[in-house]
């Protein structure tokens, strides 16, 4: 177990330094650099040659890279041009906010899109497996920003029974302080991932409930709940924790979008703002702190399937 997490952790380490890579050649490849960038088209020559001495852009092109990862190692994230404040305390502000929002989507998919998954396998072939199957091929389509302007027109702007906007307060008891706003930015988020988990969990139990074990139990004479709950779902779920690896890109990404339909003030929020505003220095820091989630996120993963399932961690071995 330990020689598959080591290996696990250094596959990690090496991806986190080739995006590392990745962003400081895009620094390098900005029309102008990084100084015309944050400084403006209209920059004098001897500003720009001020601000490369300042941030080490005048040392060569090794030595910067050098001085770039260990500045990215100790989170020295540089200061934003458009906020004048250190990047990582932006990041510190509306971390724990998209936290919120990716968790309890997250939660909601997982709690919706098991029993689903259930309910269409006891009900496979059926008029309300095939709608059930329809519907999550449409959610699972359909991109989140037009689902959730649609919530919003629908169920804010028609019905007046949700807020337009999500919560803006600046602290995270203040964000859950206001659950009526909150609901749509979780519905809009999690309900694609529903669609996905439920369609994997139906295909999971399905197949497991073909293996040889299960027809064991059925000619022991056990329930058939107990059949479906205890033998067949204990086994198909397992997959669903890798699927939770492989979709943590996506659920980010997602977020990204809906936190800029509802105006939520979130990491996805300040990346969009940064973007607009040529903030250099807040794009790339919000890229690297989602990066290196994502890529704990997938190791969790992977570590959490080797445990509830052995056979992975000795098949890899």
């Amino acid at each position: 177990m330990i020689g598959f997490v080591a290996r696990r952790v250094m596959q990690s380490v090496l991806v986190v330094l080739g995006v590392i890579f990745a962003m400081f050649v895009l620094i390098h490849v900005i029309p102008g650099g990084e100084a015309r960038a944050v400084l403006g088209p209209r920059a004098q020559p001897f500003a720009i040659a001020q601000f490369n001495r300042q941030n080490g852009l005048d040392l060569p092109i090794w030595e910067q890279f050098l001085r770039y990862v260990w500045e990215l190692v100790r989170f020295q994230l540089g200061r934003s041009p458009k906020y004048n404040e250190p990047v990582i305390t932006l990041i510190a502000n509306r971390l724990p906010k998209t936290l919120i929002l990716v968790g309890l989507a997250t939660v909601l998919a997982l709690v919706v899109a098991i029993p689903l998954g259930i309910f269409q396998v006891v009900r496979r072939y059926k008029p309300d497996d095939y709608v059930i199957t329809g519907l999550s091929f449409i959610f699972y389509a359909m991109p989140s920003f037009l689902l959730g302007t649609l919530l919003i027109l629908y169920f804010a702007v028609d019905l007046h029974i949700f807020s337009v906007e999500a919560p803006q307060g600046q602290s995270v008891l203040s964000i859950l302080g206001d659950p009526q706003a909150l609901v749509l930015p979780v519905i809009t988020l999690a309900a694609i991932t529903v669609a996905a988990f439920s369609r994997y969990m139906r295909s999971s139990m399905m197949e497991t409930m073909t293996e040889d074990f299960i027809r064991t139990a059925r000619a022991k004479g056990a329930e058939p709940r107990r059949v479906l709950y205890v033998h067949a779902l204990r086994n198909a779920i397992i997959p669903i924790v890798t699927l939770l690896g492989l979709s943590i890109p996506a659920i980010v990404s997602g977020a990204v979008i809906t936190e800029d339909v509802f105006n939520y003030p979130g990491m996805g929020k300040l990346a969009i703002d940064a973007a607009f505003s040529v903030d250099i220095p807040t794009l790339l820091g919000v890229t690297f702190v989602i990066t290196v989630a994502t890529i704990a996120g997938n190791l969790l993963a992977d570590i959490l399937y080797a445990v509830v399932d052995p056979r992975i961690r000795y098949a890899k071995a």
